[in-house]
């Protein structure tokens, strides 16, 4: 089996993304963005995790059948986010006897 020979360049420049997007979210942290702070956080925290996947773990030369589960593993992490989501938010909608 042959296996894709990565060049050091793309690396570095993986590493420095990295450490840009790290830095990014440090400032973030420090700033008052009201309801978007969650969304600011999650956007960076995915990017960050997509460029380790894809170059870290060989994603981006994998044959089409390893970009297949991973992305049914990424949307049934969203089947189980959607659905944990679901019922922390209805869990006002049932009143409980006595309150």
């Amino acid at each position: 089996m042959s296996q894709h020979v990565v060049s050091p360049k793309i690396y570095f420049a993986v590493f420095a993304s990295l450490m840009l997007l790290t830095a990014l979210t440090v400032w973030a942290a420090f700033q008052d963005l009201g309801p978007f702070n969650l969304a600011v956080a999650l956007g960076i925290a995915t990017l960050k995790a997509t460029l380790v996947v894809l170059y870290f773990m060989h994603v981006r030369y994998n044959p089409k059948l390893i970009w297949l589960v991973i992305g049914l593993a990424v949307a049934w992490f969203g089947v189980f986010l959607v659905v944990t989501l679901s019922d922390y938010l209805s869990r006002g909608w049932i009143p409980f006897p006595g309150k």
